[in-house]
């Protein structure tokens, strides 16, 4: 399995996605810096890092969704390669239009980092796979603008689609119908605001994060 990670300035989690990947499949992947207009050839998977791309300035994700390599990202997803946002990636995600809705400053207006209890909506996915139905996991979360929102026509789409991939077990971030992470409409794009890769090994508290991956490269491979 071919992977890459974007990098933009300001990211601060790709190195912890590239461990992530590199784990699960035993390869380096490419990082891939933000200005290239091109992914490596064969590219089998694409991950979109957390951290704070462009300090946040303007909107959290709005200006790394303009990047030059986000057009090549996007005709990649177009063709069905599987593309993961995570955290700052899943804001860059929705500003880039290759996921609904919009992530919001959190409803109590302060920066949340902590473990997360996640329920799995849908266990269908390339992304899910290694996960049962309503199984509860625990994933960190770390962000100031997690807060899912999207109008009332958008909301029941992907509910009735369903395109929830996770939901939050408790109250996190304000986030619209506790929504954590969401597919697109073919399924091979996944934004989630907490951070699977900090959750692969058993010094990180658990591995749940850990079969997000492994399901990935089944799913691919």
């Amino acid at each position: 399995m071919k992977t890459a990670v974007i990098v933009f300035p300001g990211s601060n989690c790709d190195r912890d996605l590239a461990v992530a990947l590199e784990q699960v499949t035993g390869r380096k992947p490419a990082m891939v810096w933000h200005r290239e207009t091109e992914l490596p050839d064969g590219t089998d998977f694409i991950g979109i890092p957390g951290g704070f791309s462009y300090g946040d300035y303007l909107r959290s994700g709005a200006m790394a969704a303009r990047s030059p390599v986000m057009r090549a990202v996007a005709e990649k997803a177009a063709r069905g390669v599987p593309v993961l946002g995570i955290c700052n990636g899943f804001q860059v995600l929705t500003e880039a239009g290759l996921l609904p809705g919009a992530l919001m400053r959190n409803s109590g207006l302060t920066f949340v980092c902590r473990p997360a209890h996640l329920t799995v909506e849908n266990s269908q996915t390339l992304f899910t796979a290694r996960y049962r139905k309503g199984e509860e996991i625990v994933i960190p979360v770390a962000h100031h603008d997690g807060n899912y929102q999207a109008d009332a026509a958008t909301l029941e789409r992907i509910e009735g689609e369903g395109r929830v991939a996770f939901r939050y077990f408790h109250e996190v971030n304000g986030s619209a119908n506790s929504i954590a992470g969401i597919v697109n409409e073919a399924g091979n794009v996944l934004g989630m605001m907490p951070h699977p890769e900090r959750a692969m090994e058993d010094a990180h508290g658990n591995t749940d994060g850990r079969r997000l991956f492994e399901g990935l490269l089944e799913a691919v491979a």
